[in-house]
């Protein structure tokens, strides 16, 4: 067998190039037998002497003729062999070491987010001591983000859950004769626990992802390495308007959360059990102490407050890099939220004899 012509990755790269090469050689694949002579190729380069070597079965065939320059790619070759990844050890500690890791990180997060906490009490002390110089502008601007224009949304949904409990309660109670305890069931469930949840929830989605976002990117354009520079603190500019406008704003989303979610039920009750809006209004008051609406206003404060301080840890932390930037934002959203239902279980074993007459 002679090959001749040139032999290089240009030429090889022409349409059917290959399946002809392949269609000439394919008579004499693995005849051991056969000669092989390469000395009347014009010019070869790796790649084509690469393409004869796994045409031999990558073994020099027993007659070859070669010129030269040839034998000089096929040397290299035949030094390289054949390149194997190395085999990974499977190490028994490999879970004991992740455990580990997951333990100290935790804890490493734990003492930033302690360090937080102070640096904000702090601030907010000094802001207190000194209100003239405090950043008002920053913090009403935070409340109009993260507070009034979450009004839709809170209201959307807190209106469809409103709907959504009244009618399946309604479609229970009815079996029962207790259709005049829908009010009791729904202001209950509504200003107690779903109202303050919702909001909540909502607001780590929306404005949660929105401030670790928002200090993300002054990382990333290292506009917080410029304010340390001037001589600006994060903490009194960044952080800390940003917790009181939550801490302000949430407890108002709870009761519009409320409100919207009590019209809902109202609507429903209306039509499934044709209570009036006049008596839903007059049991209400009736239905659900006082001490209900504290724990729900309470419950919007501390959560407001959670949310901001979760929020701005990780959007400190977030390196100066779009893949963190990304990363950070979902860990903050899924940790905010993990948070504010556990937050939401102590209250409910705190306050467990409250509120009930």
């Amino acid at each position: 067998m002679t090959a001749s012509g040139t032999w290089q990755v240009h030429a090889l790269a022409h349409d059917n190039a290959i399946k002809a090469i392949e269609t000439q050689l394919k008579p004499v694949l693995g005849d051991k037998n056969v000669s092989w002579d390469l000395s009347q190729i014009a010019s070869m380069d790796h790649i084509g002497a690469q393409y004869f070597w796994n045409a031999w079965g990558k073994v020099r065939p027993a007659q070859l003729t070669l010129a030269p320059a040839q034998e000089e790619f096929f040397k290299r070759i035949e030094e390289t062999g054949t390149l194997e990844m190395p085999a990974s050890r499977a190490n028994r500690l490999t879970p004991v070491m992740k455990l580990g890791m997951a333990i100290l990180l935790f804890f490493e997060h734990l003492k930033g987010f302690i360090a937080l906490v102070g640096q904000v009490t702090q601030d907010t002390a000094h802001f207190i001591r000194h209100p003239l110089r405090g950043p008002w502008r920053e913090i009403s601007a935070n409340i109009y983000h993260a507070g009034f224009q979450a009004l839709g949304i809170t209201a959307l949904v807190g209106f469809l859950i409103g709907v959504v409990l009244s009618y399946l309660s309604a479609q229970q109670l009815r079996a029962f004769g207790g259709d005049i305890y829908l009010v009791n069931l729904l202001g209950m469930s509504v200003i107690r626990e779903l109202g303050p949840l919702l909001a909540a929830i909502l607001v780590a989605g929306r404005s949660g992802s929105s401030i670790t976002a928002q200090l993300g990117v002054m990382r990333v354009t290292e506009e917080l390495d410029a304010m340390l520079v001037m001589g600006i603190s994060h903490g009194f500019r960044l952080i800390m308007p940003k917790v009181l406008a939550l801490a302000i704003s949430m407890p108002l989303l709870v009761i519009w959360t409320d409100t919207a979610a009590l019209i809902g039920g109202m609507v429903a009750a209306k039509t499934e059990l044709n209570l009036s809006a006049r008596y839903f209004i007059q049991k209400l008051p009736d239905a659900v102490p006082l001490a209900n609406y504290m724990i729900g206003l309470g419950k919007g404060v501390v959560f407001g407050i959670l949310i901001a301080l979760i929020s701005c840890h990780f959007g400190l932390r977030i390196k100066a890099n779009t893949e963190s930037l990304g990363r950070g934002t979902t860990t903050a959203v899924v940790t905010a939220i993990t948070v504010v239902i556990l937050a939401d279980a102590v209250f409910a074993i705190v306050f467990n004899g409250v509120g009930y007459r």
